[in-house]
């Protein structure tokens, strides 16, 4: 406009006054119009503010038309995930950031927790109203690591460590669940990645488990034992009946007729052999082979 005021008071540029009004309406009109559509990816939501007054209606996904004053802020509605780990560069901080809690037997219990959570988007403007759009750093971070701490108390370390795992948490679930929806937040999802031990209580369930590894081994072994003896006895008693039953019936004139059954066998052989029948009860066999 100014260009095109110039122009007038010149007479030799007097001709492209009307030029420069044009071009500078248009300017204007493209930097209005330019500032009246704004774009929404996918995933995301548009919350409006005018002069400070956040405004309930919500932008979804698209290209929008509004008032060039009103200022829009983007919030993102896809799941995320904010892991606290003592783990360096393996959580959303950087350096450790294990959550440290106390156990009902006093002892120290280090957790590492991954939160995955997403924004209600009929939500955000509340959310943008009272909190801001840093509301990770605001609601999900301390929220999580409070409620971990309360309900941790309730469990002793080993137990915490082992067999009260899933239980605690699904109790911790509960507990933030309610937390987040009532500021907005939806929970998908507690993953329990890691829980570390004092080194003392390591050091015991080790030499526990160990203890327990070697008694079973010697079960095994004493078992063994008795198998072998219980072995030993069938077969001694099955040699004691065989003899016993043996001895009952090899009676006298037995004896003397296998004796008998033998010598035939000899007698029929083709070697040389001389036959000697005494008074005894074994014959003398001469072989005159040689």
């Amino acid at each position: 406009m100014v260009i095109s005021f110039a122009l007038q008071r010149n007479n030799q540029f007097h001709r492209f006054a009307n030029v420069g009004k044009t071009l500078a309406i248009i300017f204007v009109l493209i930097g209005v119009i330019t500032a009246s559509v704004v774009q929404i990816d996918a995933g995301q939501v548009g919350v409006k503010s005018l002069f400070g007054n956040v405004q309930n209606d919500v932008l979804g996904g698209g290209l929008h038309f509004i008032n060039p004053l009103v200022e829009v802020r983007r919030l993102d509605i896809k799941t995320q995930n904010y892991t606290m780990s003592g783990i360096h560069d393996e959580g959303t901080k950087t350096g450790d950031d294990a959550i440290r809690v106390l156990t009902s037997d006093g002892l120290e219990v280090t957790i590492d927790l991954t939160v995955l959570y997403k924004l209600l988007p009929s939500e955000a403007p509340r959310l943008v109203r009272e909190t801001g759009v840093d509301y990770t750093d605001k609601i999900v971070r301390p929220l999580t690591r409070t409620k971990i701490r309360d309900n941790a108390v309730y469990y002793e370390a080993i137990a915490l460590y082992s067999t009260k795992r899933d239980e605690f948490q699904q109790r911790i679930f509960k507990s933030i669940e309610d937390d987040f929806r009532k500021r907005g937040l939806v929970l998908e999802q507690l993953l329990v990645r890691n829980i570390t031990l004092p080194q003392s209580v390591k050091t015991s369930i080790e030499q526990k488990i160990s203890a327990e590894q070697d008694a079973q081994k010697m079960q095994f072994v004493l078992q063994k034992e008795r198998q072998e003896a219980e072995r030993k006895r069938v077969e001694a008693q099955g040699i004691a009946d065989y003899q016993k039953t043996i001895s009952l019936g090899l009676t006298e004139n037995l004896i003397q007729y296998e004796q008998i059954k033998a010598t035939l066998e000899l007698a029929k052989s083709q070697n040389a052999k001389i036959i000697v029948m005494g008074k005894g009860n074994t014959p003398v066999i001469l072989d005159t082979k040689n």
